[in-house]
């Protein structure tokens, strides 16, 4: 037995124990431990990592003592028990990403967070060098979210055979659905780890419908369908910055039908212990994101200012995770200028939603960000860092305001107004704000910069604008003592 005796706070309990290796453990050995502190119980089942070696984790929600003990239907892996310590979380470690009200996100620890993510499905699959170099592309991009596949993916732009498969066999023999390659699972917890240590969390999709019957991942049995997420959950539960995604474009999954989709929730919800964030990706249909189980909304639309009315609809924060991609290849989806990916990602955000950027340059190379990671090529990036900023800026109170029609605007009443013009170009604005004094910025958010043009305003004021494409307008309460400078 190979047990850690101290761990920090949402960090991984690791229980490793030495077991059966013959006939097939992935199938035959049930195995799982019971994790106690005070009135405090979970449950995590284990899973087998191959060459006789089974596992459990665990990600501990406070600190203090905790207890566990094993079950499993085989003699030398039932009845163990023992204890570890846990401790404060070390710097940097917030804990995961849950849902904090009806708009917002936050870390468990309470600190703020607003997903500004970014799509590179299979990055982890592609050669060790082109990892590597997606990894020091993201540590200097503004990105906290990736999205990416658990399976590999089959695709335009994505034809080459990864170097090894979830499952045992290979394309010619045929895979063994049965029979999980631990090595592969291994690998992807690496680089799930390597997120973590960038601050990024992982949005993993489990399944996607490209395949096609090339692998046949995409068209397995009920029976294989849940082995494979309790293997998952198993395995990645403890991460703390994993998040789930039942699915890329489920609705084109046709072998699926919608009560699938709800059992496979269901399955994550009850073997995921560490709760974490739950929901699924569109084609054209949407899910019904009113379940309970769905912890957020996931959408593929190119109508950004749909967010405002689904988050009044659901009630729950909303996701743009596929708005299109700034790129030049031959598909309408991945053709967008810079100009009108970031348009897209600033009224999303100034919706009170959040939207997903991608990128799909078709170079010499044959390596597109989307896809395989690499070096990020397109001139959005740098303006979603500047809008990150100002965002961060902001109070973290401030919400859409359903009551400004003319111009997509996030405000906290009395104090902060923030407005994003975006194709429309005013030549003024006219406001009428509660008692006080403000200052007024005008925002280039294309040549990202932040120009005072007001200092002293109050009551009933016009503000003259420079009648031009995708700017914002930021104003401010400053107190009485520091009108005179606007600061």
């Amino acid at each position: 037995m190979k047990a850690m005796n101290e761990v920090e706070r949402w960090g991984i309990f690791e229980l490793t124990l030495k077991g059966p290796a013959e006939g097939n453990p992935f199938v035959e050995t049930r195995f799982g431990a019971r994790f106690m502190q005070g009135p405090q119980v979970y449950e995590a089942e284990g899973f087998y990592d191959g060459g006789g070696t089974y596992r459990v984790r665990f990600m501990p929600e406070t600190a203090g003592t905790w207890t566990f003990s094993t079950s499993s239907s085989c003699r030398e892996l039932d009845k163990i028990t023992g204890q570890f310590k846990v401790m404060p979380a070390a710097e940097g470690n917030r804990g995961p990403v849950r849902v904090k009200n009806e708009t917002k996100f936050g870390y468990a620890d309470g600190t703020r967070y607003a997903p500004v993510g970014t799509t590179c499905y299979v990055w982890h699959l592609q050669s060790d060098e082109l990892q590597e170099q997606t990894l020091r592309s993201l540590q200097a991009s503004p990105f906290n979210k990736v999205r990416m596949c658990v399976f590999p993916k089959s695709y335009l732009f994505n034809h080459a055979e990864p170097a090894c498969y979830p499952f045992e066999g290979s394309p010619q023999e045929g895979f063994d659905l049965s029979r999980f390659n631990p090595s592969y699972f291994a690998h992807l917890e690496r680089r799930i780890k390597d997120l973590s240590e960038l601050g990024i969390e992982a949005d993993l999709i489990l399944f996607h419908p490209y395949d096609k019957g090339r692998w046949g991942f995409d068209r397995m049995s009920a029976e294989q369908d849940e082995r494979y997420l309790r293997y998952v959950m198993a395995r990645l539960s403890a991460f703390r910055n994993v998040w789930w995604s039942l699915a890329n474009e489920y609705d084109l999954m046709t072998e699926k039908t919608e009560e699938d989709w709800d059992r496979f929730f269901r399955i994550v919800q009850e073997y995921d212990y560490g709760t974490h964030l739950r929901s699924i990706h569109n084609c054209r249909d949407r899910y019904d994101y009113g379940k309970p189980w769905v912890t957020h909304i996931s959408m593929q639309t190119g109508d950004v200012k749909a967010v405002s009315s689904l988050s009044r609809n659901y009630l729950k924060p909303v996701v743009v995770d596929e708005c299109g991609y700034e790129g030049n290849i031959h598909k309408r989806w991945g053709s967008l200028t810079p100009e009108e990916m970031v348009c897209r990602i600033w009224e999303g955000n100034f919706r009170g939603g959040y939207v997903t950027h991608g990128e799909t340059y078709a170079r010499g190379d044959s390596v597109l960000w989307w896809a395989h990671g690499g070096t990020l090529h397109g001139e959005s990036v740098p303006r979603i860092a500047f809008m990150k900023r100002l965002l961060e800026e902001s109070p973290e109170e401030i919400k859409y305001c359903t009551a400004r029609h003319d111009a997509s605007t996030l405000e906290m009443a009395g104090e902060h107004y923030f407005q994003y013009f975006g194709p429309h170009r005013f030549a003024f604005r006219e406001f009428t704000l509660p008692e006080g004094i403000y200052k007024a910025e005008l925002i280039d958010t294309w040549n990202m910069t932040v120009t005072p043009i007001g200092e002293r305003l109050e009551g009933s004021f016009r503000i003259d604008l420079p009648a031009k494409l995708y700017y914002a307008l930021r104003i401010q309460r400053v107190e009485v003592e520091n009108a005179e400078t606007g600061e």
